[in-house]
């Protein structure tokens, strides 16, 4: 399961930190958030999928690694991220 380009490219412009950024942390959580809520709505009716949770996993762990790496950075970049995304309470 994978996000069309469209919302990628919705969610590179919105959470951007610069014009043509693609790579930062804020970013790829941003992208990774949206994959993994797309897998979270597939396994409600797939729920023998396996193969499919582990990449589902991984691309949690990916994302904790991501938010860890930008806590440790700047934590206010930190705090506005997961306030938007609205990952943690």
């Amino acid at each position: 399961m994978s996000i069309t380009p469209d919302e990628k490219a919705r969610l590179m412009k919105e959470y951007a930190t610069k014009e043509g950024d693609t790579g930062s942390p804020e970013v790829q959580v941003a992208i990774l958030t949206s994959r993994i809520s797309t897998l979270t709505e597939h396994f409600k009716t797939h729920k023998k999928d396996n193969h499919g949770r582990r990449g589902l996993l991984m691309m949690v762990a990916q994302r904790r690694k991501l938010l860890d790496y930008l806590k440790g950075k700047e934590e206010a970049r930190y705090q506005d991220l997961i306030k938007r995304l609205g990952i943690r309470r």
